[in-house]
């Protein structure tokens, strides 16, 4: 699917990122959906303000980030899982749910340092971060400025302003709300909070009755509490600055390196979700999910959990007896696997690595290998004797069929694309400024046999 195509439906179906302002002292228990007994509540200082905090399970931590229109509670069901494996972390943003009135600071620059400071109050000194809408952005701020720190990224239904197609998302009528702000619009708003958030939540949900009524009123009553609709606002007021630092940063220091999963609602945002973060990061997952519009742990909880726990806990690869292993590995994973150079079924142009995930190409049976590819890195024309399954896993990989890449028409490939090479077909690849990683899997014995000069660059 296309950006176009993407942002066509979410215009159609009223299916996008919906992002709202405003909570008040209503305790999470309140809330449609309690978390765990276990868990306990604080109020953490950090970074200038203070943070409601909602802490609960032993183990690695992973911290969870929710946007607008929803405050930590949305998250109540995932962290009753999580918590059996994890230290769930789960605050109210600056200004947002329970946590401190703010005036300012919302950049999501300084949001992040307000979640490193709670990681540190709490010990944590690295975590995995699920996120959703304006926590997508505090989660990619945080990400790429303490890539240290995080281990594991999931971003959820929303743009990150800046990365990627963000200009392009912009110019949807939908989004109208990112500019809506200011002290007469709080004005406006003022004691109508539940009139304002059903907009969104009816428009921006693939069945709006997916998003309970214990919901809606439990976030109405949060977001009409003084100082917060002020907060949503000014969430969004700073994303012009937002696209500047992340524009900057990427700038200066290229894609991120943990692993990311990119999870969009099928009437919402859906494949276009990995779209953004393949702008911004090297090893990225998707996942899509059905019946789904924006709200995802609203209108399907049990499958965006499963989509998350997977990730994040994955479980142990099994290998057949064929000698396959069947569950994908990470580019983290693949990267600490042994490399060799040029081997059966590679080009064997030098600088190009090679990993063996599995089986042996030059034997007869199934296999699986990674070549890892430098930047202007040119693999002239040639042929295999099987047919072989590939996929880009990170950068962008150039590759055409034909006899001579001269004549032949090229195409560039980024993380996800999939392509095949089917027996005795000419093809030909390289790669310009960015390197790239590809994963290609076949039938043995294979081989590679050269039929014209090298392609060019």
């Amino acid at each position: 699917m296309t950006l176009a195509t993407a942002l066509r439906r979410i215009a159609q179906t009223g299916a996008a990122l919906a992002v709202l302002t405003s909570p008040t002292p209503a305790p999470a228990a309140d809330g449609p959906t309690e978390f765990p007994s276990s868990f306990r509540n604080q109020e953490i200082a950090t970074n200038g303000t203070t943070l409601h905090v909602r802490v609960g399970g032993s183990g690695p931590a992973v911290v969870l980030l929710h946007g607008y229109g929803d405050t930590g509670d949305m998250w109540a069901p995932l962290a009753a899982g999580l918590a059996q494996h994890h230290t769930v972390i789960v605050p109210d943003l600056r200004g947002m749910g329970l946590s401190a009135r703010a005036e300012a600071g919302f950049e999501k620059v300084n949001q992040a340092e307000d979640i490193t400071g709670v990681m540190d109050a709490l010990h944590a000194d690295r975590a995995e971060v699920v996120a959703h809408d304006i926590g997508n952005m505090v989660a990619f701020a945080l990400a790429s400025r303490h890539g240290d720190r995080v281990t594991k990224l999931v971003l959820m239904d929303a743009p990150v302003p800046g990365v990627g197609p963000w200009e392009e998302i912009l110019k949807n009528p939908l989004l109208w709300h990112f500019r809506f702000g200011g002290p007469d619009m709080e004005r406006l708003v003022a004691g109508r909070e539940r009139i304002y958030l059903d907009r969104f939540w009816n428009d921006f949900s693939a069945n709006p009755a997916n998003f309970p009524e214990s919901s809606r009123a439990h976030y109405a009553q949060l977001y009409a509490a003084p100082g917060r609709m002020h907060a949503g606002f000014r969430q969004f007021a700073a994303f012009d600055q937002d696209a500047i630092d992340n524009r900057a940063w990427l700038a200066a220091h290229g894609k991120m390196r943990m692993p990311v999963l990119a999870i969009g609602g099928a009437a919402s945002f859906g494949a276009t979700m990995a779209a953004v973060m393949q702008a911004a990061a090297i090893d990225v997952q998707e996942r899509v999910i059905a019946g789904s519009g924006h709200w995802l742990m609203e209108e399907q909880p049990a499958a965006t959990s499963a989509a998350i726990t997977t990730f994040l806990d994955p479980p142990p690869a099994q290998v057949s007896k064929e000698g396959v292993i069947p569950t994908a590995l990470s580019l983290e994973q693949t990267q600490a696997m042994p490399q060799a150079g040029a081997g059966t079924g590679t080009s064997g142009v030098g600088g190009i690595h090679t990993v063996l995930l599995s089986g042996d190409p030059a034997k007869p049976g199934p296999y699986a290998l990674e070549i890892h590819v430098p930047p202007n890195t040119a693999i002239a024309a040639h042929t295999h004797r099987d047919d072989r399954f590939a996929t880009v896993i990170s950068g962008t990989w150039y590759f055409g069929y034909g006899s001579n890449a001269a004549d032949a028409a090229n195409k560039p490939l980024t993380a996800g694309a999939l392509y095949t090479e089917p027996a005795g077909a000419a093809h030909f690849a390289f790669t310009r400024a960015e390197g790239a990683v590809v994963r290609l899997t076949g039938v043995g014995p294979s081989d590679t046999v050269y039929v014209s000069a090298p392609a060019p660059r």
